[in-house]
């Protein structure tokens, strides 16, 4: 058994030689011509790489910047900042319903006069008809109803100005032409 298996292995051996004796040198010529090809070509010159600018580092120093949450004080004319021109919202007294809504939403739609009183009808952005006349508040700006005609509301708006104090602003809110429109 072990003379068999001594015989199979020589035959295997033999084997193997005569397959590598077949890859004789004319196999390898289209490969030995393709490789003389491609040492032949002209080399192509690459352009070298750019030279790398060194970027001299910065430094933040965050404490001589201006602070994003304060504001800004600019000096006035005489050189100090400005002063409190004593206008501000109240803002201990109830807030009223139409001050949910910016002003631009609201729409003045008509006018009872009741009790010799005159009302301005005013409708929100949710469809509700609100009445309301002199001293009432409306807008989120603080705006206080200072006068009702037949064609419009007039009222004064409390806003903050640039320098962290209020500046009163007139606005108007108009008589809608049409009655039926929904907004």
């Amino acid at each position: 058994m072990a003379d068999a298996i001594v015989r199979v292995r020589c035959l295997a051996a033999l084997a193997v030689a005569s397959l590598l004796s077949g890859c004789a040198e004319d196999e390898m010529a289209d490969l030995k011509i393709y490789v003389a090809d491609v040492k032949a070509r002209q080399k192509v010159n690459v352009e070298p790489l750019p030279e790398i600018k060194t970027v001299s580092p910065f430094l933040f120093n965050p404490a001589e910047l201006h602070d994003p949450f304060k504001p800004i004080e600019k000096p006035d004319e005489a050189g100090a900042t400005s002063a409190d021109n004593g206008i501000r919202p109240d803002l201990s007294r109830p807030r009223e319903q139409l001050e949910d809504y910016e002003l631009d939403t609201l729409r003045m739609v008509g006018t009872v006069k009741m009790f010799g009183t005159l009302w301005a009808l005013v409708r929100a952005a949710d469809g509700t008809i609100h009445r309301v006349r002199v001293g009432n508040h409306m807008g989120r700006n603080f705006g206080r109803i200072t006068r009702i005609s037949d064609d419009g509301v007039e009222l004064v708006e409390i806003v903050p100005d640039a320098q962290g104090g209020w500046l009163e602003r007139n606005a108007t809110l108009s008589l809608t032409e049409a009655l039926g429109e929904k907004k």
